[in-house]
């Protein structure tokens, strides 16, 4: 009788763990909304990631990877040793099953390491097709009740509801079987664990379909309909909320013993994956060495705040938050800004010279530049030595290869 031959599959290697005092530490999750945040994050150090497929995802604005991007990415994350997860965690409408079902059938195809969902059919479907499925936090588990009514189900994993604080993470914890996910860092929305139809009623634009509006981030005032008169409330941003970070204390969070720490982040921009994937990498590592310090916190904090952010709390982590977890601006609080310059024409490999085509502003000495692409990621550098050329273009050196179609920005200050 022949032996069969062994097939070898592609799939991404376990995340490896780091051990202090025989504390584990958890796998970092990080966003992803194109091909250019996926390369950042790989640079940054990510080991695991997680983005949407087309249009059944909850950021709709940022379309997340195709179907047909999909092997590229996933033939990179092999190569890497990096998970992949696909959210598939909108309302499914009747009318969608059958696209639900192929759209699984392909991820199933392509080896991905598991679905984060919490629509019934999505699970039938995840279930049927041995496809490994994580429950999202719109299904807003907040203790081990419910979390024995998903591992029921044949859940691999539950991200708790953001209401949830450290202690109830900690005794959740103990007392589950599968795997236990929490929000590190990101967006905090004024429902905390979604389902919100502010924007619906508002705009026609369901956010549990992902096209949430964010009406909630505008400033309000009271309108008199008895007396003729308006109040413009003390704070009028009462219904946008900081960011979550726990960079101050992210040593009490890894030792609540959960397994998985998400990064919020998948409409933002790929500096702002790099730079909270990078922060939260060294945390961990930190950690894990006994060596995480009010220094380096201090520093991580300063690092992620140059990117998008509206102020930063630690959300339930302690608690219900007070005012201070509101962030009376709509505004983008980072300390650094971008400003697009134009495109790179070409890349000169032997003397590692970039040449770039400007579409407005300038470049001169001493100005940080980044440059992105889907194949590229990021690449930063601080220009120290120029020429101008007579036909319009600019060259400077650059010891990182960048493409043509390259974008470049100028990095200022706010």
């Amino acid at each position: 009788m022949k032996k069969s031959k062994k097939i070898r599959t592609c799939r991404s290697a376990p995340e490896p763990c780091f051990f202090s005092k025989a504390k584990k530490i958890p796998m970092l999750l990080s966003p992803v909304r194109d091909q250019t945040c996926f390369r950042a994050a790989m640079q940054a150090g990510a080991k695991a990631v997680y983005f949407g497929i087309g249009e059944l995802n909850m950021r709709l604005s940022s379309k997340g990877i195709s179907l047909d991007e999909l092997p590229g990415i996933m033939r990179l994350a092999c190569k890497h040793k990096i998970k992949v997860f696909i959210t598939l965690n909108v309302i499914v409408y009747e009318h969608e099953l059958e696209k639900v079902e192929k759209i699984l059938k392909r991820l199933k195809k392509e080896k991905i390491n598991g679905i984060i969902c919490w629509d019934m059919a999505v699970i039938k479907k995840c279930k049927k097709l041995k496809i490994p499925f994580h429950v999202s936090t719109q299904a807003s588990v907040s203790n081990s009740c419910s979390v024995k009514f998903w591992e029921n189900l044949g859940a691999k994993c539950i991200v708790l509801a953001r209401e949830c604080t450290l202690e109830q993470i900690k005794e959740i914890k103990k007392k589950a079987k599968c795997k236990i996910e929490v929000f590190c860092h990101g967006a905090m929305c004024v429902s905390v664990s979604g389902r919100c139809f502010l924007s619906q009623f508002l705009h026609c634009k369901s956010a549990n379909r992902g096209e949430c509006m964010q009406p909630c981030r505008h400033e309000y005032t009271i309108k008199g309909k008895r007396y003729k008169y308006d109040l413009k409330i003390s704070n009028g941003y009462v219904m946008s909320p900081r960011d979550l970070c726990t960079l101050g204390i992210l040593q009490e969070l890894v030792e609540t013993g959960v397994d998985i720490l998400k990064i919020e982040g998948r409409g933002r921009s790929a500096e702002y994956v790099y730079a909270v994937t990078r922060a939260y990498k060294q945390a961990l590592e930190a950690i894990a060495q006994n060596k995480y310090n009010s220094k380096l916190k201090e520093k991580l904090i300063k690092q992620v705040a140059r990117v998008y952010n509206r102020k930063f709390s630690n959300g339930f982590l302690f608690g219900r938050p007070g005012d201070e977890a509101w962030a009376g601006t709509s505004h983008n609080q980072a300390r650094e800004k971008k400003e697009f310059l134009g495109k790179v024409t070409n890349y000169f490999k032997k003397i590692k010279i970039a040449e770039v085509r400007l579409n407005s502003g300038d470049i001169k000495k001493g100005d940080v530049l980044q440059i992105q692409g889907n194949k590229t990621g990021i690449v930063k550098i601080k220009i120290y030595k120029i020429k101008k050329h007579p036909k319009g273009e600019i060259t400077f050196p650059c010891k990182k290869l960048v493409r043509p179609r390259d974008q470049v920005y100028k990095i200022v200050k706010n």
